[in-house]
């Protein structure tokens, strides 16, 4: 096959699972707002059942469900069968999925979980299912036909009922108020998580790591300072330690091109005034921002009266793994 044949296959499929889930559109109904209703109505937990493609595509519903706000965990049906129905408590919400509606595995189990009386909601492309027809609720993601050109393997279908998964968990995240610090605290392992949840008063340089020098002092002290601290940097503090700028290698640079003799150029003469600044209660994310955006390499770190409290480098926040 030439490489025009594998693009438009793969086009073809694209746009056919596109079109399937396009049509979900117009099924986002009273039906979508009962199903979020009982899951926000939930004492216990979300119990997603699924068994081949469909399990695994519930298992991922289960994933962004509790990673959104909304506790849930996925359980197989065969498993369920044989002990792991006793994970299922009356306080939770049972979410089916199966293309079908007729899932043997999960038909078995159906007259148990409707005995327990959980409230129900499953995902078919069948609403006139055995499935369909015993669940509380009923969201249809049948599509017209799979991007598989033999008919078979589970493809547009699936995508349709994850991206009714995720339309789910989203209503059900807005609702909640569900806030990106909440996020953060169900991610705090990644990179995601240490960029929302670390403030820059965890990776700033506080105290004596701080490398400062009075607005009198000769250049080539402050090299001595930014030498013996390894922050490429220094920040001009007066007597009541008020930043009132900072220097840095490339002042430094700058200063020697102009002809500035080190030993006895003051430094407030080269400082850059001011300097650009952050809070020690902002995210460190804001920090990478702050500093892409004006293209420098440090920050000072105020407090809330202006005064002296730490300093930034971008070092800091690659090693911090921020950035």
């Amino acid at each position: 096959m030439n490489p025009e044949a594998f693009k438009r296959l793969a086009t073809a499929v694209i746009e056919n699972e596109a079109a399937a889930v396009l049509a979900l559109r117009d099924r986002i109904d009273g039906d979508f707002a009962n199903a979020c209703r009982t899951m926000l109505d939930c004492k216990g937990r979300v119990v997603v059942l699924g068994v081949g493609k469909s399990g695994h595509i519930g298992s991922k519903i289960a994933a962004t469900l509790a990673s959104t706000g909304t506790p849930a965990f996925f359980v197989h049906p065969a498993e369920a069968s044989h002990g792991d129905l006793g994970m299922i408590t009356e306080h939770d919400v049972v979410l089916t999925l199966s293309n079908s509606g007729e899932t043997d595995e999960i038909s078995r189990i159906l007259p148990i979980l409707k005995r327990l009386g959980n409230p129900m909601i499953a995902l078919t492309g069948n609403p006139g299912s055995t499935l369909a027809q015993h669940a509380d609720v009923h969201l249809d993601v049948s599509v017209a036909e799979e991007a598989c050109p033999l008919g078979l393997a589970p493809t547009s279908s699936t995508t349709a009922a994850l991206v009714m998964g995720d339309a789910l968990a989203v209503a059900l995240l807005e609702t909640r108020g569900f806030t990106r610090e909440d996020f953060a605290r169900s991610h705090p392992g990644g990179r995601l998580g240490r960029r929302l949840l670390l403030h820059i008063r965890d990776v700033m340089h506080s105290g004596a790591d701080i490398p400062s020098v009075g607005p009198d002092t000769p250049v080539a002290e402050a090299i001595v300072e930014m030498t013996r601290k390894r922050l490429g940097m220094t920040v001009i503090v007066d007597d009541a330690g008020q930043a009132l700028g900072i220097f840095t290698d490339g002042d430094l640079r700058r200063t020697l091109d102009q002809g500035h003799t080190p030993q006895s150029t003051r430094i407030s003469e080269v400082m850059t005034r001011g300097g650009k600044s952050i809070g020690p209660g902002a995210l460190a994310a804001e920090a990478v921002q702050l500093m892409q955006e004006h293209r420098i390499q440090a920050l000072l770190v105020l407090d809330d009266e202006g005064r002296l409290a730490g300093v930034l480098n971008f070092q800091d926040l690659l090693a911090a793994g921020v950035v």
